[in-house]
Order: C-alpha cells, then structure tokens, then sequence
C-alpha cells in the first residue's frame, strides 16, 4: 500500500471514529432521577408569616411524560417574624424554640405530567434557561398529619427544573397554582431550591456514585 493510499484511509478512519464517537453522545440518556435541597421564605403577609422553609426533595421521571416528586420540608418563624410581632399574646420570645411554631411537611406527587413548555415557571435573577416542568395533584402533610388545607381541597402543584450553561440542571423551584388551597399556608410565590443529585436509569443508586455538582 503506498503512502497516498495509507494516507487517505487513515483520513477516513478518523472521520468515521468521530462521527461515531458524535453520535454515542447524542444517544446517551438523560438524567432520570433528581434530588436537592429547599432553601427559602414565604411572604410576611397573608400566609401569617413569613416562615423559614428547609427541606429536601426528590424527582423521578417516567416513560409516557410522566414523573414521581416527594419532599421533605420544616418550617418555623426566623427571628424577622418575632421582630414584627413584639406584642402579640403570648409574646414572641426569640429564646423560646416553641415559639417559632415549629413544624414538618411531607409533600407526595404521583404521575404527574412532565412538559418542556416552561413558560409558566418563575424568572430566576440571574436568569436560568427552562429544562421541564412537571405539574400534578399533590398531597401534603402536617406534622405527620393531614394537613389543615387539604380539607378545604386538592391542590395542585408546579415543580420547575432550570439550569445554565455550566451546570446544565442547577435550579428547582416549588409553587402552587393560584386557586390552590396550600397557598393559605405557603402562599404564592415560588419556593427555591437546588439541584445536587442527577443520576440515569441505569446507574447505581448511590448518591456517592451520583453527578454532583
């Protein structure tokens, strides 16, 4: 074989090898499964707070544009709220855990809907570009219990998962609709949080073999 031909062979095997090596990471599946942490306030006014929300949560898609989310999440008075509410029986006592009205909250969503049409999430500042939505009847708890909205009826909620250029799935954020009874208690405006764990269908679940961010 002479050096032309071996040349020009050698050009087409390279060329082949990327394309290939293009096409394997355009097939390469997508996270399926989301976990993070909530971090945020609810509003002073309306919902008898503002209250300090910590949490964490978890997001699983499905086949069909459907997902699973739960969340975990604990909630009391920061000091803000004693500050604005020094004479309210019985007084606020900045020193007493008990009177943070500290509580829990489980949140359940099953088979909700998945969409890419993210134009109904919150903006985010600095801005996010939009990855899913995924919005569904949830179920929410108090302390364990039935929580106190829930007999008025069902709400629905929206979970939005955002993210940049760098960390391609950075944000989550929680709301309610607006005819949603929960927003009696956490009121309307998105709950923020952040996306730590993405893992794919196929891989151990592990959060030490899990992407992190």
């Amino acid at each position: 074989m002479n050096t032309k031909a071996f040349s020009g062979m050698l050009r087409i095997i390279i060329v082949l090898a990327l394309a290939f090596g293009i096409a394997a990471r355009a097939q390469a599946p997508s996270p399926t499964h989301f976990s993070g942490i909530i971090n945020d306030y609810t509003a002073a006014t309306g919902v008898g707070g503002p209250w300090e929300m910590h949490g964490t949560w978890s997001l699983h898609l499905k086949k069909d544009s459907k997902a699973d989310f739960s969340a975990v999440m604990t909630m009391e008075h920061p000091d803000s709220w004693i500050a604005l509410n020094p004479g309210t029986p019985p007084t606020p006592n900045v020193d007493n855990p008990g009177a943070r009205s500290p509580h829990t909250h489980h949140f359940t969503m099953t088979d909700a809907d998945v969409s890419t049409d993210t134009s109904v999430c919150p903006t985010d500042s600095p801005a996010t570009t939009g990855r899913f939505v995924v919005t569904g009847g949830v179920s929410i708890t108090g302390n364990g219990n039935q929580a106190p909205f829930e007999m008025k009826g069902p709400s629905t909620l929206q979970v939005c998962v955002t993210g940049g250029a760098e960390v391609e799935y950075s944000n989550m954020t929680l709301a309610f609709t607006s005819t949603s009874p929960a927003t009696g208690h956490f009121g309307t405006h998105a709950i923020h949080g952040v996306v730590r764990f993405l893992r794919k269908s196929d891989e151990p679940h592990d959060d030490h073999h899990e992407d992190k961010h």
